[in-house]
């Protein structure tokens, strides 16, 4: 049964006086992305319960750069979407059969995955539920952050007060004493130990070279420190914003950087490593398909090249005779596993190689179309991981 949908204000209401019952309906506020490109903070009413659902209190929602591509070309289909995939917050209620699947208790905090999978095709049967189609939106399937209005409840997304917790949605527990926006870090920082550790296999005595220095960016330049590379080089363009970030790569543990435009690139990582170039190249870049290309050119033989910028458009004139003479590994790389949120909850608990520096920026419901075009670079400065606070 879908909740009931109030008129679009910008207020707060005071709901001290509500006790947290799955039988009495709550008022409150959500930011929906519409599809004219602008966010409305909408009121609405929690859904009736149902046996096969929950519903979470959301204490913090972290802002992912795949948000504003998003945010931009919403699909016609999926009408107005309430964001948000990074979400943090606790176990309100559960239906009867919702409670014997989600593993949790009421009152838990929890760091919930995106995705939301059938649980019964080959991918979800091997493990590997990122690859459930049920959970690809590309494919017309539903996952937190990414689903429409339209859809049930339509209470799918993060930059909300309150969620509807679906029967199959991923949970992790959120370690003693880690503050919410934090743990609103695991997302970005699983990417990091997914791509850098667990798929791209760095390792003590090794060079990986990592491009882009966004949140992606850095997240990996934390699990190479972890998992001991030897040498680690982050690079980026030769702007303010990327300079502010190649020296927070540094503080979190990179060995080198390079501001493309001010050194060349190709030059400078032949004369840091001897000439050998890296074992493993991460290219976390958005936008243009240059990185592509320099990815390949960086790698030494046997090397192993980690795609996970996405770009959005063909790389031209693509040279992949050069794959076949280095005799590299090239592997397209998509989101997270398990095992990477539960190693990065605990990384970001325990703030090792102070990764918690990470987390720069917090906002309320009514800043959300402010923290998206912070990505854009139009809005905050020095933004590197932001929060949106449905309560501030």
């Amino acid at each position: 049964m879908g909740c009931s949908r109030l008129t679009p204000h910008s207020g707060h209401d005071d709901f001290s006086d509500l006790k947290a019952s799955s039988t009495v309906s709550k008022t409150f506020q959500a930011a929906v992305a519409m599809p004219n490109g602008t966010i409305e903070i909408q009121s609405f009413q929690t859904p009736a319960p149902r046996e096969d659902a929950g519903l979470m209190r959301i204490d913090i929602t972290g802002v992912c750069g795949s948000d504003w591509p998003y945010f931009q070309n919403l699909p016609k289909t999926r009408g107005p979407v309430i964001l948000g995939h990074e979400v943090v917050g606790r176990v309100e209620s559960m239906g009867r059969l919702a409670a014997k699947k989600f593993g949790v208790k009421e009152g838990d905090l929890v760091a919930l995955e995106e995705y939301l999978p059938c649980g019964h095709c080959h991918f979800c049967r091997s493990g590997d539920f990122r690859l459930c189609n049920a959970t690809d939106w590309r494919l017309g399937g539903h996952r937190y952050g990414a689903t429409g209005l339209n859809v049930g409840s339509g209470l799918w997304g993060g930059y909300s007060q309150y969620m509807e917790l679906d029967i199959n949605t991923v949970f992790h527990a959120v370690p003693s004493g880690l503050e919410p926006r934090y743990a609103a870090l695991a997302l970005p920082m699983s990417n990091g130990i997914e791509w850098t550790y667990l798929q791209g296999g760095i390792g003590p005595g090794q060079c990986v070279v990592i491009q882009g220095p966004g949140q992606q960016g850095l997240s990996c330049v934390v699990a190479a420190v972890e998992a001991g590379a030897q040498k680690i080089i982050v690079t980026g363009l030769n702007n303010p914003t990327d300079l502010k970030r190649l020296a927070l790569a540094k503080q979190l543990g990179a060995h080198h950087t390079v501001a493309i435009g001010e050194q060349d690139l190709l030059e400078t990582v032949a004369d840091l490593t001897g000439g050998l170039m890296a074992d493993l190249v991460i290219d976390c870049a958005s936008g243009g398909t240059d990185s592509v290309v320099s990815a390949i050119q960086l790698a030494r033989k046997r090397g192993r090249v980690i795609l996970g910028g996405l770009k959005s458009t063909k790389v031209p004139q693509f040279d992949s005779d050069m794959i076949i003479a280095r005799f590299l590994t090239v592997k397209g790389m998509r989101g997270h596993s398990f095992e990477s949120v539960e190693l990065a909850l605990d990384l970001i608990a325990k703030n090792r190689h102070g990764v918690q520096s990470m987390s720069t920026h917090r906002f309320g419901l009514a800043q959300t179309e402010y923290a998206l075009k912070t990505l854009a670079g139009q809005g905050a400065s020095d933004a590197v991981h932001m929060t949106i606070d449905p309560w501030a």
